[in-house]
This record gives C-alpha cells, structure tokens and sequence, in this order.
C-alpha cells in the first residue's frame, strides 16, 4: 500500500533513513548520529533539543528519490537515497552531569562508524561536543570550524568541557595538523585566545575576510584533496537567520555565503566527518527556522560532498565490491 508519509507522521529518522541499532551491522556509506548534549552552554539550556528537532525538520525533504536545485538544475543525494546509502544510528547515550562519560561514548561511537568506512554526520547539542568527534580520528586531519566564536578558552581544572573548550582540546591533538576557523567576529573575543590561536600554528579568518578574498582564496591555503573534519556552529549566520540559536552574533554570514563556503570546502577538501550544533529548539520561533535552517545545511553540504569525483568513486567501488 501506498503511503503519503506526510513530514507530521511516522517515527522521525533523519530523511527517514532505516535505523541501524548495532553500528557494527552498519552497511551504508553516511552514518547520521544526535549528541543531545547541552551542559556545556554556560548560558541558556536547550540545545539538547537539537538533534531531534533535525531529524524531524528533515521529514520535509523526505520522501523524493534526491534534493533537486532548481538553480543549477542539479539533483543531488539520488544514488545514497536511492541506494540506502544513508543510515540514522541514533544517538549518544547521555550521562547527566558526568561529561567525561558522555563524551566516552560518543568518541566511541564516532569510532565505530569510522570502522564502518562509513562518513558521519553529527547532529548536537552544543559546541562542547566536537572535541570528542574529532579525538575519534586516527588519521591526519585538518580542522574547519565555521563560528562567530573561537571556543578557545584555557583548560583548567574547574573549566574545561564548555561549548568555549572545544578547539582548545582540538588543538592539542596530535592528529590535526591545523584549525581554521572562518567566521569569527563575536565582540566578546579575548585577545589572549586570539593571539593562542595563531601561536599554535592555526589561523582565523574573521567574516571581512572571508568576504573580501572569496571563499576559494580561503580554502585554497589548504593542500588540494586534504582530508578534513568541518564543524559548523550554526551562529555562524547572521543573527536575525537563527533565532533558535542562544549565542547569536549580528553581522553574520547569511545563507548564500555559508552555502558558497561549504561548496568550495567540498570540492577541494575531502571531508571525513562534519557536525552542526548549537540549535536550540525551546528558543526557536514557532515554525521551527533554525533547525530548518540547520538541516537545510546538513542537507546540502552532503549533496556536494556526494557529487564530488572522489566520493563517486568509493560509491561506484562499493558498488562494484
């Protein structure tokens, strides 16, 4: 029997992919996981609402065999939709008050998707999380992070798992050759981080920048074909585009921008992982904008990951094997 599955009906899986309890059952090529997680946001609670207010939002671009632009009269994501490339495995179990735990088990579970050979995509919760993303990697990677905030505070015994941490756990990674953040512009930016960044071999490209060298000339200062995890903090937009977002900054990119930066991000880097967080559904407007806005990213961000020659080539040998 035929079935309608209106974007208000059925259990809410991200584009309404099978579910993969048993990640080492895992057989697809795009492994999408939640960490409901917000106790690292020193300021309002909410973002553990995040990842299913994402996979809910994405009912709306369920149900068709791609994501057809209309601009450019591409059609993308067909062969992973069609070909059940892209599976829901749930998400992290959460230790309330007992960070180090969480973050155990989400490194663990990143793991076992990079076991899989499989490509994670990581709904949050706030910032605080991407450390234990990125410490699942074995490889040399690059960092991208797109934000209005370093998130680069100094560890010390009694901080040091807030959504301001983060970088400063990934910079001490042996693994990542180097941080790029773009985005940043937040009046509140300490100097001292600031001047950290850039002495730890990283570089930060403030919104003006970005603007006035072009997106290409951002990515280019990267080695062609690099392999690189992004994170995308989604007060990385303008502050009226994200209502749902608690560390909204004005003078933002706006969407075209970040869309155009996420394009040439893809077609020169060879992304291995990517997340978005700080959504904050209880503070969003009633029609739920911002995660609309944060799964229309995800969405397509990964269509361009998957048009490109490299990612056809290990779906076309999947395939073949």
């Amino acid at each position: 029997m035929l079935r309608l599955n209106r974007p208000y009906v059925g259990i809410p899986t991200f584009l309404r992919a099978r579910t993969v309890e048993d990640i080492s059952n895992l057989d697809a090529m795009i492994a999408v996981m939640g960490v409901p997680f917000d106790e690292g946001s020193p300021f309002l609670p909410g973002t553990r609402m995040g990842p299913r207010a994402l996979r809910e939002q994405s009912l709306r671009f369920a149900g068709r065999p791609g994501i057809y632009d209309v601009t450019t009269g591409q059609e993308y994501l067909r062969a992973e939709v069609e070909g059940g490339l892209i599976s829901d495995v749930g998400d992290v179990d959460i230790f309330p008050t007992n960070p180090e735990k969480t973050f155990e088990g989400q490194t663990e579970m990143v793991r076992a998707i990079l076991g899989r050979g499989a490509l994670p995509v990581v709904l949050g919760g706030d910032h605080s999380i991407t450390f234990a993303t990125v410490r699942a990697f074995d490889e040399p990677i690059y960092v991208l992070q797109f934000d209005a905030h370093t998130d680069y505070a100094p560890i010390t015994t009694d901080l040091r798992y807030t959504n301001g941490h983060a970088f400063r756990h990934i910079a001490a990674m042996a693994h990542v050759k180097q941080i790029t953040q773009i985005g940043i512009r937040s009046l509140r930016t300490s100097p001292e981080q600031v001047a950290d960044i850039r002495a730890d071999g990283n570089r930060i490209v403030p919104v003006k920048e970005l603007r006035d060298l072009g997106p290409e000339r951002v990515v280019a200062s990267l080695p062609e074909g690099a392999r690189c995890f992004v994170s995308i903090d989604i007060d990385v937009l303008d502050m009226p585009l994200v209502p749902g977002c608690v560390s909204a900054e004005p003078n933002g990119l706006n969407y075209a921008e970040l869309r155009a930066a996420l394009q040439a991000v893809a077609a020169r880097l060879d992304v291995v992982g990517f997340d978005v967080v700080e959504i904050n559904p209880p503070l969003d407007v009633p029609t739920g904008a911002t995660s609309y806005l944060g799964v229309h990213t995800i969405i397509e961000f990964l269509g361009h990951i998957c048009a490109q020659p490299r990612w056809r080539a290990r779906r076309d040998g999947r395939a073949a094997r």
